[in-house]
């Protein structure tokens, strides 16, 4: 018996729909073209991940042009041009039979390495290579309906998971063997890794309890964790999980490319005062978030909010751990997309975003309290992800 193969193929419609938007942008900036080749942005257009070039330009049909594995794109995309190709060479050549002059093209600017950049200027000349990962991640920041349902499905299988997590934990145990069976629990219900696009912000899974959730690392997030060893500081370690020190879940499943991000506290036994009553600020700090948070309302204004609220329970200088400067950002098929709730950060809420909110308290020695949990927002506030889901600390 043959297996069947498990591929999920974005809808054609959905893809046109966002190469329109995006060629209105282009035309609006005065951009001949745009070639994508982030592996993020590059399914986002093209419904696949496998090693091509896709030239999107102002107007007509995108032209996709693989390398490896041209077979595979074809299963994978249901765009119309898709073509297989060897080498720099012919791409430029395919290139410079669709544009002509001396215009200017985009590239994703933020994630591409200088000597790639180098040998696509070259490769494009007398076009002028300008950024448009800006647009692209704008574009990207407002979800489709059906994003929004491959999000609802990843956001199903996370309540799985913590409805299963008081099974898995045993006092006495290393946060790497409870990290092995959650990672099991979800890896056979299809899930895969997730993407992060900031440079050398490689991801790791925070399945942390007591000092070990308050370790700081260099990841640009609220949690550290010591990791297995120095050359991957980050996430579980080999600590044993003991009594009575907060054990933190924070995982982001992701299906068929798209993740959420939440987060749950568990404990064997009472907590102290102390942190119960960060945790609960935590969770009042979400919730007038998740109320205040309606389309047109700025982003460091939310912000300004939480610290506020943080200030006033006298636990400010343990809100956000070390050097963490915002409260919520963007999911969907990165863990970093835009918008970002963050200091000084002005951008406006608008229907169709999706937020992890992550007000958390970190305190060292002792442990990290708090809540993550993803919402939607739509025309009248923002939505969660998963309504049911518990946000006190589970005692077990």
């Amino acid at each position: 018996m043959t297996e069947q193969k498990q591929t999920s193929c974005t809808p054609r419609e959905e893809l046109y729909e966002r190469i329109g938007k995006f060629q209105e942008r282009l035309r609006k900036a005065g951009i001949q073209a745009a070639l994508v080749v982030q592996k993020a942005d590059l399914f986002y257009f093209s419904g696949t991940c496998q090693d091509a070039h896709l030239l999107i330009p102002t107007q007509g049909e995108p032209l996709l042009m693989v390398r490896k594995s041209y077979e595979r794109a074809l299963e994978d995309s249901a765009l119309e041009k898709i073509i297989a190709v060897r080498s720099f060479k012919d791409i430029g050549s395919n290139i410079a039979g669709m544009l002509t002059g001396n215009g200017k093209i985009g590239m994703e600017l933020d994630v591409l390495p200088v000597n790639l950049f180098s040998r696509y200027k070259k490769m494009l000349e007398p076009l002028e290579i300008v950024d448009v990962s800006g647009v692209i991640r704008e574009i990207r920041m407002i979800k489709t309906p059906y994003e929004i349902d491959c999000l609802r499905d990843a956001a199903s299988l996370t309540a799985e998971m913590f409805a299963e997590i008081p099974n898995f934990i045993e006092e006495g145990m290393t946060e790497i063997e409870l990290s092995g069976k959650i990672e099991l629990f979800l890896r056979v219900r299809g899930n895969q890794y997730p993407r992060i696009r900031a440079f050398n912000q490689e991801l790791s899974i925070h399945i942390l309890s007591g000092w070990n959730a308050a370790y700081p690392s260099y990841f640009d997030g609220p949690t550290g964790g010591s990791g297995v060893n120095s050359s991957s500081p980050i996430g579980s370690g080999y600590k044993k999980i003991g009594r009575n020190e907060p054990i933190l879940i924070d995982y982001g499943p992701v299906l068929n490319g798209y993740m959420v991000d939440h987060t749950r506290i568990y404990s064997f036994g009472p907590l102290s005062d102390k942190l119960m009553e960060a945790h609960n600020t935590a969770l009042e700090i979400k919730r007038r978030i998740a109320r205040e948070a309606k389309p047109g309302l700025d982003g460091k204004d939310l912000y300004d909010i939480a610290i506020g609220m943080a200030e006033q329970s006298g636990f400010a200088q343990h809100f956000m751990g070390y050097g963490v400067s915002f409260i919520g950002h963007g999911v969907g098929l990165e863990l970093d997309e835009l918008p970002v709730i963050a200091r000084n950060y002005s951008i406006k809420m608008q229907p169709g975003m999706t937020i992890a909110l992550e007000p958390k308290f970190i305190f060292p020695d002792e442990g990290t309290v708090g809540i993550e949990d993803t919402f939607l927002v739509t025309e009248n506030g923002l939505e969660p992800f998963i309504p049911a889901l518990d946000d006190a600390i589970q005692i077990l």
